[in-house]
């Protein structure tokens, strides 16, 4: 007989033989085989499970990342409209504070000016005192040189002090 048509003997020993495999496997081997795929499945579940945990963090600090980023951008804003106005509250201090001086400037040049001119005026008058005396004394000399004339302006200043004596 061929390999296609095997003898009942053959059979028999071959059926045997495959049973004493199949219960020593069966026995020995699947127990061991299905402890080492359950350890793996376990292992792949466990790894599925960290990479769900570990994709749900990284959502989580993306979500955080995005808030602090939220955050910054808008601390950054207001620190720059705080410079802003600072920078435009000094300004303003500054252009108060110029305009003041100006003013107590202008004010000193004015009070300056209304002393110099003021001392300009007396120092005039005064001069024009000094002249006026002079001259009223030449006038005086003049005219009082002989002693009618001194006479008549005596009396003449005497009617004008007194007027009643008349």
């Amino acid at each position: 007989m061929g390999l296609l048509q095997p003898e009942p003997g053959l059979l028999i020993w071959m059926t045997l033989a495959f049973a004493v495999v199949f219960i020593l496997l069966a026995r020995f081997g699947f127990p061991v085989i299905r402890k080492s795929v359950e350890r793996r499945r376990e292992y792949i579940d466990s790894s599925l499970a960290a990479a769900g945990e570990a994709q749900k963090k990284l959502d989580d600090l993306q979500l955080e990342m995005e808030a602090v980023r939220m955050d910054a951008e808008r601390q950054k804003s207001e620190i720059l409209r705080s410079a802003v106005q600072t920078r435009e509250q000094l300004i303003a201090e500054a252009r108060k504070k110029a305009g003041e001086e100006g003013e107590k400037i202008i004010a000193a040049a004015k009070a300056s000016a209304r002393l110099e001119s003021d001392a300009i005026i007396r120092d005039a008058r005064h001069q024009v005192a000094l002249l006026s005396i002079a001259v009223s004394e030449r006038l005086l000399r003049e005219k009082l040189s002989d002693t009618r004339s001194q006479t008549a302006l005596a009396e003449r200043l005497l009617e004008e002090i007194d007027p009643e004596k008349k």
